[in-house]
């Protein structure tokens, strides 16, 4: 008799212990299911792409990099260039763009030159500006992509033409041919006027971009406004004209977002790390196979990316 109570006494004790660790378990699991619960959710992201290739590569690097980590990314093809882009920043169409520090900056400032070839400090004034757009920026790439005027070998050897100061002695009457935004960016006819007196105005032509360097290949134009980063340029032997009084500024490829996502650690820290890998370098190569190649800009980013650790 003893000896079976003793052994129901240790049944319930055994079956009490077993309760105790379902219920710390069940305990520990729901903690853990609230405390997850709590965690930010992860942004959706629209990246706007500009109407050049460069941006349909770096819009398509972005978009597989973050969509990698878990992020649900769609692309807008903007058709045109910044001030659509911004446009689509304030309509809420788009809330991710890869952008240019300099050309940013001057954008959004009105064109009043404070962008200069002091990466940090043209970084700083675009932070400045971007802040009154419920903009911010993330960390600034190494890639840099100025704007570039080139000519043929055989039109500039012909003048004697290797600077634009040799283009500003010479140049008046050549035709300018390049994107329409050359007429107001900074850095292409205004940047020629104030820099060099050299008023290209009367003599330019809008073009596509993917147009200007087969345009200049023709003849119709005897100046071309390309990237710095364009393959065509060492693919077709053209002559880049040096800046000797320094007109450019720090073009550096850096993302932009909207201040709502900017903020989400998670989402910086993804872009950062994708950031971190895009070199004047990469860019060159990625852009000549666009270009030259003709390969797909998804293409190109998931070989990026694949190459970078990043998938």
């Amino acid at each position: 008799m003893k000896r079976s109570v003793r052994f129901a006494a240790i049944g319930v004790v055994a079956l009490l212990a077993i309760a105790a660790c379902s219920s710390d378990k069940k305990t520990t699991a729901g903690a853990g299911a609230g405390a997850s619960s709590n965690a930010p959710a992860k942004p959706t992201i629209t990246i706007g792409a500009q109407d050049f290739g460069e941006s349909a590569i770096l819009a398509e690097i972005y978009k597989q990099g973050l969509e990698a980590k878990g992020f649900k990314v769609t692309i807008q093809k903007l058709g045109g260039f910044r001030d659509l882009e911004v446009k689509a920043f304030d309509g809420g169409t788009i809330n991710f763009a890869p952008e240019y520090a300099a050309s940013m900056l001057e954008f959004l400032n009105g064109k009043k030159g404070e962008a200069s070839s002091d990466v940090a400090a043209t970084v700083s004034k675009l932070g400045t500006q971007l802040d009154t757009k419920g903009l911010s920026a993330f960390t600034v790439t190494t890639g840099v992509d100025t704007n570039a005027l080139v000519m043929t070998k055989a039109k500039a050897d012909q003048l004697g033409i290797k600077t634009l100061s040799d283009l500003a002695s010479k140049g008046a009457s050549l035709k300018l041919g390049g994107p329409a935004d050359c007429e107001t960016n900074p850095f292409c006819i205004p940047g020629l006027k104030k820099v060099y007196n050299l008023d290209l105005s009367a003599n330019f032509q809008a073009l596509d971009a993917s147009a200007v360097a087969s345009t200049l290949d023709a003849g119709t134009i005897d100046v071309a406004l390309l990237f710095s980063t364009d393959g065509r340029i060492a693919a077709n032997n053209y002559v880049l004209l040096q800046d000797d009084k320094h007109m450019l500024a720090a073009d550096n490829v850096i993302p932009v977002a909207k201040k709502d996502i900017a903020s989400n650690t998670e989402l910086s820290a993804a872009v950062n790390a994708i950031s971190a890998y895009i070199t004047t370098d990469q860019l060159i190569a990625m852009n000549k196979r666009f270009d030259v190649d003709k390969d797909d800009a998804a293409v190109i980013a998931k070989d990026f990316l694949t190459k970078s650790g990043l998938l």
